[in-house]
């Protein structure tokens, strides 16, 4: 059987997600599209200048040729009226009630605002929305946005962009234990093997951006992390085996040669 990761009912062969933020050219992006092999890529829809710029205006006509799904974020949102207005606005645009939530107002770590996703995650759920939330590694934070009806738990292995890799690993843990929802570690990972490392643990999909982006050939970064999130889904599914206090022989001990025959 195909292992699919299910989200909402739709299901994806990739586990591997991407972004479009900090992309050198189209060029460029296009190239780690492909080399990712990833289904979903993410879009600041508020921050898209749809009237003046010619690039922002044919970047949404190049990931649908792509055949990519474009999932709306609500990066550059603040308050809870941009939040609800720039997921209407991508709702008219794209045709899609699926959205990353960011409810970020801190300028200087980025980190997102639990109160506000809450807040946002609620009445985004009532006018229809399909809530994706970015979250930190909160384990009471996660359970309660799934309670609420959100499709999916967005943690974050450490502050946005910043490459430090996975800085919470237990809480994550604690996230993917609890979770009925996909568990999608987003942000701060930084080469493929934090996103093996996390799909070991049982994450079921990670989110990379600024490590494929700023990378040197971002192709080869993209093609990197997919590589990194087979074999760590390949990983999980074969099971490790145990950790163990002292050694543990990988040759019988048994029938040994007895050298005084």
């Amino acid at each position: 059987m195909p292992d699919t990761l299910t989200i909402d009912k739709e299901k994806f062969n990739s586990r591997l997600f991407i972004g479009t933020g900090k992309h050198g050219t189209q060029d460029q992006l296009i190239s780690y599209i492909k080399s990712s092999g990833s289904q979903m890529i993410t879009v600041a829809i508020r921050r898209l200048d749809l009237e003046n710029q010619a690039d922002d205006r044919s970047l949404l006509d190049i990931l649908t040729k792509e055949n990519i799904r474009i999932l709306p974020n609500t990066a550059g949102c603040s308050n809870l009226s941009e939040i609800i207005l720039t997921c209407e606005l991508s709702r008219e645009l794209l045709g899609t009630n699926w959205v990353k939530l960011e409810a970020i107002n801190d300028p200087e770590y980025l980190l997102p605002d639990p109160i506000l996703t809450i807040e946002a995650a609620g009445t985004l759920i009532q006018k229809g929305f399909k809530v994706l939330p970015y979250i930190n590694a909160d384990p009471p934070l996660a359970k309660r946005l799934e309670s609420m009806g959100c499709v999916t738990v967005m943690p974050l292995a450490s502050p946005i962009g910043s490459g430090n890799g996975i800085k919470n690993e237990e809480d994550i843990k604690i996230i993917i234990e609890q979770s009925k929802v996909p568990v999608v570690v987003d942000a701060g990972l930084a080469v493929p093997s934090d996103a093996a490392r996390v799909i070991e643990l049982g994450a079921d999909a990670v989110l990379v951006n600024t490590a494929i982006a700023k990378a040197k050939n971002p192709a080869l970064m993209a093609e990197g992390f997919k590589l990194g999130v087979e074999a760590g889904r390949k990983a999980f599914l074969a099971g490790r085996i145990p950790q163990l206090p002292v050694a543990s022989s990988s040759s019988p001990k048994d029938n040994l040669i007895d050298p005084s025959k």
